[in-house]
């Protein structure tokens, strides 16, 4: 189909705001500046990695590009980030996988529920060619993965019940995400899904708007929910990865060495996030402990029992298929 000239010249500008965010005004300027948005407070491991990326490309470069992280949804919530590298206005961002099922199918096999063994075995499954493949899978829809982040386990929590069965959650107004998946999660153990978006999500819990929600232990933490919730229940249901994405108007508007900077600087900085996250964890784990909050190690069997509905559902299609695939891996 032909483009019009103002169609070229609306879409030119928007990848130059997006990759430039400005005009180079002196020989000191960088070439290249990325823009990545993303929804976490500063604390975060995820975000703290990010800033390291960011330096590493500085350094990289020469001071040739520069990634300038903005944090706390300063540039829209996660649907609003995601659209936004496809329109080719936002260069990058950090999204939970669970969000991106909404864009790209092959993402929900990240929501079905003890698809991973540990997290050794997430591990390998994700640095193996399933991984790999998967990051590159919403490339016709202008999404590209640059690397996984550590998001450790998911788990519940709750205002007033102790959740020690799946059979407690029954009736529960759980928050999460927004994606099949994680609905499908709590409504197969007879809970009721309520999504709502992460910077609404204290106010909900305070004024009795759900009864719970799931995540780990450094955002039950920095998000201060533990204010509001006496329990948080380790039954880490699923595994959902956090994944740096990058437009690919923008990656393919920069050359092979710029390309081949940013996704080093990325890897190293995979290396240093899941260090802290695993630092993090068990730092937040204990610090909620401290500040009154019961933690509740539940038998996962009947967990894992109450939830076979949601990986028969899936016997024989594209999302079975990569639940054998991740059941090989060793």
């Amino acid at each position: 189909m032909q483009r019009s000239p103002c169609f070229v010249s609306w879409f030119l500008l928007l990848l130059l705001v997006a990759v430039c965010g400005c005009s180079k005004t002196s020989d000191s300027e960088p070439d290249v500046i990325l823009k990545l948005g993303h929804s976490l407070p500063t604390a975060h491991p995820v975000h703290i990695a990010m800033v390291f990326m960011a330096q590493r490309v500085e350094e990289k470069s020469n001071g040739r590009m520069r990634v300038e992280v903005f944090p706390n949804e300063q540039l829209g919530t996660e649907k609003e980030s995601i659209e936004a590298l496809q329109l080719g206005y936002m260069a990058m961002t950090k999204i939970s996988s669970a969000p991106m099922e909404n864009f790209v199918e092959e993402m929900k096999i990240f929501g079905i529920p003890y698809l991973f063994r540990d997290a050794e075995h997430f591990w390998k499954a994700l640095s193996g060619p399933v991984g790999k493949e998967l990051l590159l899978a919403g490339q016709a829809k202008r999404l590209r993965g640059l690397c996984y982040y550590d998001a450790g386990a998911r788990s519940f929590y709750t205002k007033d019940r102790e959740i020690q069965t799946p059979a407690d959650l029954v009736g529960m107004k759980i928050r999460v995400q927004n994606s099949a998946m994680s609905m499908k999660l709590v409504s197969a153990m007879e809970g009721s899904p309520t999504p709502i978006p992460w910077g609404e999500l204290y106010t909900a819990l305070d004024q009795g708007v759900v009864d719970g929600a799931e995540n780990n232990s450094p955002s039950f933490r920095q998000s201060r929910h533990y204010e509001v919730c006496k329990y948080y229940i380790l039954d880490e249901h699923t595994r959902l990865p956090d994944m740096l994405m990058i437009g690919v108007p923008v990656w393919n508007s920069l050359s092979p060495e710029q390309q081949n900077i940013l996704q080093e600087a990325v890897d190293e900085s995979v290396v240093y996030q899941r260090k802290i996250w695993a630092e993090a964890e068990q730092a937040d784990l204990k610090a909620v402990e401290e500040a009154g909050i019961k933690v509740i190690y539940p038998d996962k069997a009947p967990f894992r029992d109450s939830v076979k509905s949601v990986w028969e559902e899936f016997e024989g299609t594209k999302i079975g298929d990569l639940i054998e695939r991740i059941q090989e891996v060793q």
